[in-house]
């Protein structure tokens, strides 16, 4: 602990989100100079900057009355924010994300009065409760509600790949993919680390959340057409290895899921922010519009690249290092005995395989694939992109270089491991040094071998082909990227999944407006101004009470 008083309170779990969420707004102010918005700009900083004081009100207070009001403000400007958006269903999007985390504000707001009744005392160094009274499990659950939804987790997810889909690139990479994210996982480890005693049957809970938040997310990543919702769905699933990471227990395994959190804001708002300039150029989002950009936009497809494999957990990058912690904090829990673990374990790996196919598709119908016949790339503006917008995505992508090769000496030493109370063992878990000088001597060898062959006049060259036809001969044959995996829609078990998804059957959001207005059709009906209609329902209400009250 550094410091602690009635309303702050700074220790290594603080300062860590506040770093970096003023290390995201920065980069975001940065961005939105060269970004085009069809609004007042100077209101738009304005929410930017507020945006920005919240959040940091929400990580550096330390009673929870206080964070309550911060974490509120932040969900008011996440409203006003996506209604920058340009398209038809931006103010529709705005008002679900709006419901969503605002609705289960509320649950947080009767978790903060049970705290209070638990413990008597809303400061957060003075709590510490056992979850041996169920109040204090309803609690626990009223308060994770908040978190899940502002973190973006199965089943309160949904708010998240509209809002990526239909909010400026610059919103999207601000919000959802770094600062609610950390605010969620902030209060989520808040609530594992220091307010509460969590029982195994509550760290099963999160364990099955996470894995679910993994699959289903990852399954819906591979069927999407417009890359911005590809990479809000690719975000929702990423927070599933956060909470396994948390719900391990382990200081392995805690530590890669804080780890997780930061790595995961750096990544995905590289991601964003290069989606946001590919579409600014070539004014679509539509991958079957796409393709060819990478000589275009090389800086832009270098950066989108690096960004794509580290989220994918491939090494030496960041991604892979606090993926493999998470991997190693499971691996731990099974040595307790249980075969639950194993399950987690498999999801987890899968969902990786799911990331990188994902991320795969989008570097090939974005960059590498074949330009869409109806937009020739001829007409795309060579190297106009505006500096302030490159910067950012450059700087992203190489500190996933830098927190994957130097991950021990730099972002763990300094931003994960002070947090926890037992540093855990990192011997024999993952060597990144010499992991990098080996793919890189292959690559350096597979360049030789090119350079070789090259010199030498032994290699062969052939027109460009597709499925051994060629390109010349029958131009109009193009692979976009768009119908990748689409036969997954049809394998049994899948059909039906993908079809309540996409009809937004399983989506809270609809289900309570649903209900909603079900019981307004029903009140109206009950509501239509006959006095003796009135009168019968008060005298029945009146016999109710008197018999609750007479015999209860």
């Amino acid at each position: 602990m550094w410091f602690e008083g009635p309303l702050l309170l700074v220790d290594p779990l603080a300062i860590t989100a506040a770093l970096c969420i003023t290390f995201f707004t920065v980069l975001t102010l940065v961005y939105s100079v060269g970004y085009r918005l069809e609004q007042g700009r100077t209101r738009y900083y304005v929410y930017i900057l507020l945006t920005f004081g919240a959040a940091l009100g929400t990580v550096l207070t330390g009673n929870l009355i206080v964070l309550l009001v911060c974490w509120g403000v932040t969900g008011v400007l996440l409203y006003l924010l996506i209604g920058y958006g340009t398209k038809e269903r931006t103010p529709a999007t705005a008002k679900k994300a709006l419901i969503i985390v605002g609705g289960t504000d509320a649950f947080m707001m009767l978790g903060v009065v049970l705290v209070f009744q638990l413990s008597g005392s809303a400061n957060i160094v003075d709590i510490r409760i056992s979850m041996d009274d169920p109040v204090a499990l309803y609690a626990f659950l009223c308060l994770l509600t908040g978190a899940l939804a502002k973190s973006g987790a199965v089943p309160l997810h949904t708010w998240i790949p509209d809002t990526a889909e239909d909010a400026p690139a610059s919103v999207t990479a601000f919000l959802p993919a770094s600062v609610d994210k950390l605010l969620g996982i902030y209060l989520l480890a808040r609530m594992v680390l220091d307010l509460f005693v969590l029982s195994p049957a509550m760290l099963t809970l999160l364990f099955a959340i996470g894995a679910v938040t993994i699959a289903g997310a990852g399954m819906m990543m591979l069927v999407q057409r417009d890359f911005r919702r590809l990479l809000g769905y690719c975000a929702v699933s990423q927070v599933g290895y956060i909470l396994l990471g948390i719900a391990s227990g382990h200081p392995l395994g805690i530590a890669g899921g804080l780890f997780h959190m930061v790595n995961h804001a750096v990544y995905k708002s590289c991601l964003f922010f290069c989606g946001g300039v590919v579409e600014q150029q070539t004014h679509s989002a539509d991958i079957e519009r796409l393709g060819g950009m990478a000589g275009r936009m090389p800086v832009v497809f270098v950066t989108f690249l690096v960004a794509a494999l580290s989220v994918s957990g491939v090494p030496p990058l960041n991604g892979f290092v606090s993926k493999w912690m998470v991997y190693q904090g499971i691996i731990e829990v099974g040595r307790s005995g249980g075969t639950a673990w194993v399950l987690w374990l498999v999801v987890a790996m899968f969902g990786s395989a799911l990331t990188l196919a994902g991320m795969m598709k989008l570097v090939h119908a974005i960059f590498l694939g074949q330009p869409a016949a109806e937009r020739d790339n001829d007409d795309v503006p060579v190297a106009r992109n505006p500096s302030s917008m490159l910067i950012p995505p450059i700087v992203l992508a190489s500190l996933c270089v830098v927190f994957g090769i130097w991950a021990g000496a730099l972002p763990l030493k300094y931003l994960v491991l002070p947090i926890l109370d037992q540093a855990p063992d990192f011997d024999g878990v993952w060597h990144p040094t010499l992991a990098t000088v080996l793919i890189l001597a292959g690559i350096g060898f597979g360049l030789l071998l090119y350079m070789g062959n090259r010199l030498t006049g032994t290699m062969r060259r052939t027109e460009a082909f597709i499925g051994g036809e060629s390109l010349d001969a029958v131009p109009g044959m193009r692979v976009s990227g768009g119908a990748f995996f689409d036969t997954v829609r049809g394998l049994p078990g899948f059909r039906w999944s993908y079809r309540l998804a996409e009809n937004r059957t399983l989506d809270l959001y609809e289900i309570g407006g649903g209900l909603t207005l079900g019981m307004h059709r029903v009140l109206r009906r009950l509501h239509n101004g006959i006095l003796s209609f009135y009168l019968a329902w008060l005298l029945f209400g009146t016999g109710v009470l008197f018999y609750i009250l007479l015999y209860r």
